[in-house]
């Protein structure tokens, strides 16, 4: 596989001093989709949404293709031309669309639809036939989500209506899909019951002349956990980058957030830092200063109780995070200007890591990674 090519901006700035860095594991991504591979009977989509969660879309896209990942997954057409784009011939489907959105395009490049009403259904037919393409799509049930779906009681009427489509050659069943809502939570009563709705619902269509090659139910916790979702196809987005919301498997964390130390100061005791003093000094300390900060993804909220490492030792944030530096209680420690610190990373060195990050911030991991902001430089390897 040919690696991707890293960003061409400078890795250092007109002052000389390196630049905050997301370092992107190409190895780490590969490492997990081939777990996931070796994990399943069936299939492995490589869903991508998200920007390949913060991680690059083009390059998360082939490397999982390239570790044994058979299709990709996206949310919107838009994001699933820009999969298409990246050259890969793979099937790439898309599952979040309105009922007007672009079925042409879709279906002239490729592009599986999610069809989870019959509005929706109506409307891609319409459009598969103004156009003479013939739409795949994957029929979506609402498995206990009450979110995207069609609900239980409208399902026996879309498959049948699909199966019309299908005979008069307007589009091809190819899936029936769902999702389940606790399957973070292993033995949840609620993934059995998504379990039993979508082999109902699979076996509906199967009344109705339906004949989907694709049944697809599980995310990356469910499976990771419960081997009975995985059925012929299996959509793992998080887990390609090494989140497991199941807590059950360690997976392998694919980046690593650096920054300089831009500034080294020492002050007494009782000195207020940052917007409003909410910290204090109880000492005389060294205070380094980093530049970036909520605009590039570091949590307001995970102020009180964050840490970064420096010179290989977890240092606390000292005052709320600002919005492009953050300060950094360094003790007594002497550090020069220049000095690397990682804000996060695999912890291997003790460094924190995103899961660190959620937990301080009181969200989930999947927030942290894709809330790194743009003009963070990004570097691939």
């Amino acid at each position: 596989m040919k690696t991707p090519t890293a960003s061409p901006r400078t890795s250092r700035n007109t002052t000389g001093v390196r630049e905050p860095t997301l370092e992107i594991d190409l190895a780490a991504v590969a490492a997990n989709t081939s777990r996931f591979v070796r994990r399943v009977r069936g299939e492995v989509m490589a869903v991508v949404k998200a920007d390949g969660f913060g991680h690059g879309l083009h390059a998360v896209a082939r490397t999982a293709l390239a570790s044994g990942a058979t299709w990709l997954g996206a949310t919107s057409i838009t994001e699933a031309l820009a999969v298409r784009a990246t050259g890969v011939d793979a099937p790439v489907l898309s599952w979040l669309n309105p009922v007007d959105a672009d079925v042409t395009t879709a279906c002239r490049h490729r592009i599986d639809l999610a069809v989870p009403s019959g509005r929706h259904l109506t409307a891609v037919v319409e459009a598969a036939a103004r156009s003479g393409y013939r739409a795949r799509v994957h029929l979506q049930l609402d498995t206990g989500m009450a979110r995207d779906g069609a609900a239980p009681d409208e399902w026996a009427e879309l498959v049948v209506a699909a199966r019309r489509a299908e005979i008069d050659g307007h589009i091809t069943v190819v899936g029936v899909m769902g999702h389940l809502a606790r399957a973070a939570e292993p033995g949840h009563p609620a993934n059995t019951t998504g379990l039993r709705e979508m082999l109902r619902g699979v076996e509906t269509a199967g009344w109705a002349g339906l004949r989907p090659s694709m049944r697809h139910l599980a995310a990356t916790a469910a499976t990771l956990t419960d081997p009975d979702t995985h059925l012929d196809l299996v959509r793992i987005g998080a887990g390609l980058v090494g989140i497991d919301p199941s807590d059950s498997t360690r997976l392998r964390s694919a980046l690593r957030l650096t920054a300089p130390v831009v500034q080294v100061r020492r002050v007494p005791a009782e000195t207020g830092i940052g917007y409003g003093h909410t910290h204090v000094t109880e000492r005389a300390t060294n205070l380094a200063l980093l530049p970036l900060g909520y605009a590039d993804g570091l949590r307001r909220d995970a102020s009180d109780g964050a840490r970064v490492l420096v010179a290989g030792r977890r240092c606390p944030v000292a005052g709320v995070i600002s919005m492009d530096q953050v300060v950094v209680d360094l003790g007594d420690d002497p550090v020069e200007p220049g000095t690397e610190a990682v804000v996060f990373g695999p912890g291997d060195d003790g460094e924190p890591t995103v899961d660190d990050w959620a937990h301080w911030a009181g969200t989930i991991p999947h927030e942290i990674v894709t809330g790194i902001g743009h003009r963070i430089r990004r570097s691939i390897r």
